[in-house]
């Protein structure tokens, strides 16, 4: 399988051939507004080129191979009252597809329930999908190291925060919860969606890490609706595994389409108090909070089979959309610069 660095080479190659050179003598906000600049170009002028504002998506097909598109869409920065243009270029390539996009939506975002502490920026990404992505146990463990899935629409997932119990933190806040600097061993992670603020996440359950890369932490809010195809939802990504993602809606072995439910159920009682421990009723705040029960209908990664198709779904309580990998996630989800999260 040709690497990651040689794909990422090639992109730029054949994108960015007029000014390649000179990138390497420009600060990086030079090189990546060059970069987005070269993708828009490309996008638009390709011949089959999809406006996908605000789109809802058809396919239910769990291959990359079927996805492969040029898109673009226009978009709007609510609170800053700033356009934007999103540009998403999805490729075949050997053993799978490349997804190259600027970090925009296909959609508005940023309103007036969102709390952004960084504007969003334009962020050239390349993400690699596995086109065969097989189950392997035991399955892979998240990690704050790694982007979790890309969305079609070019932007991608990150499930995991780096907030959480830390009274003795300077950072702490009034229930003893610091917003960055843990790790995904911690005890007491905080899950972004089970906190009152949602880490100043907007309507579709985004926001932005200090370089201004937009990223969803669960449910999207955007292509797909609650009136699914015969079938069911869409696919609306893919996982770093190669695993496609489904919307919320699957048919079941009684031929009804409903929504795929979590497997997973809040622990009964309270939490532990202690120095080191929250205390309170477990309310979902925290990842702790939840236990794997195994009554739902997908398994504990968020996934399950339907019609020979392993995927994972979003569903409307925790883990969102997924909470472990089944097959192998590829490097390009790796992240190239670490900074402070949230």
């Amino acid at each position: 399988m040709i690497s990651f660095r040689k794909r990422l080479l090639g992109f730029v190659t054949m994108f960015l051939s007029g000014i390649s050179m000179a990138i390497g003598s420009v600060s990086d906000g030079t090189a990546q507004e060059a970069s987005t600049k070269a993708l828009a170009k490309q996008v638009a002028e390709s011949l089959d080129v999809i406006d996908r504002r605000d789109a809802i998506l058809r396919s239910r097909s769990g291959s990359c191979f079927d996805h492969v598109s040029a898109s673009r869409a226009d978009a709007r920065d609510i609170q800053r009252d700033r356009s934007f243009l999103s540009s998403v270029l999805i490729q075949a390539e050997a053993g799978g597809c490349s997804v190259v996009s600027n970090n925009i939506p296909n959609h508005d975002f940023n309103d007036e329930s969102a709390d952004f502490r960084h504007p969003v920026s334009e962020i050239l990404q390349t993400f690699f999908i596995p086109g065969h992505p097989t189950i392997k146990d035991p399955p892979t463990a998240l990690t704050q190291r790694m982007f979790d899935a890309v969305m079609l629409n070019g932007v991608p997932l990150d499930i995991l925060s780096a907030g959480c119990y830390r009274p003795n933190d300077r950072r702490a806040d009034g229930d003893g919860n610091v917003a960055v600097g843990c790790s995904a061993d911690d005890k007491w992670l905080l899950d972004p969606l089970g906190t009152t603020h949602k880490f100043g996440a907007d309507a579709h359950n985004a926001h932005t890490q200090p370089d201004g890369m937009y990223h969803y932490h669960g449910d999207p809010m955007a292509l797909f609706d609650d009136e699914p195809g015969p079938d069911g939802s869409p696919v609306i990504g893919f996982a770093a595994d190669g695993f496609p993602i489904f919307g919320s809606y699957f048919k079941d072995e009684t031929g009804t389409v409903r929504k795929a439910i979590s497997s997973y159920k809040l622990r009964s009682g309270q939490r532990p108090s202690s120095a080191s421990d929250p205390g309170g009723t477990f309310n979902g705040m925290y990842i702790d909070d939840w236990v794997f029960a195994g009554t739902g209908d997908l398994d504990a990664c968020n996934g399950m089979i339907v019609d020979g198709q392993y995927g994972y779904y979003v569903t409307d309580s925790y883990p969102w959309i997924l909470a472990c990998l089944r097959g192998t996630p590829d490097p390009s989800f790796f992240k190239q610069r670490r900074s402070q999260r949230r």
